[in-house]
């Protein structure tokens, strides 16, 4: 085996060891998104795992009706992609020009 791919072997072991790492400590990293004002927050894992929903018991005055289950729908689902956007960023921040930045590998999925 020539030197150079021996080299080029060696620099892809340890670029698949620095994304492993990055990916496990992705999936111990958590952020939260929120929608209406605060009311509905998601909380996901850096690799983008849904952790809790929680909201706040003054959502609704009194009874909800249809209405306000469907705004509540669609407050969670504000909430879940703040989140996920905020876990995407930090994924991308983690794994830098190794997912697919400029010059990066451009490997799919990450």
């Amino acid at each position: 085996m020539s030197k150079d791919l021996q080299r080029m072997m060696k620099e892809a072991q340890k670029m698949a060891a620095h994304m492993q790492k990055a990916q496990e400590e992705l999936a111990d990293q958590e952020v939260e998104g929120s929608a209406g004002g605060g009311a509905v927050k998601a909380l996901v894992t850096g690799d983008q795992r849904v952790v809790s929903i929680t909201i706040d018991p003054g959502f609704f005055d009194g009874e909800p009706d249809a209405d306000d289950v469907e705004m509540l729908g669609d407050t969670v689902t504000a909430a879940v992609n703040d989140a996920l956007d905020k876990a995407r960023d930090a994924q991308a921040e983690a794994l830098g020009p190794l997912a697919g930045g400029a010059g990066g590998l451009g490997l799919p999925g990450m």
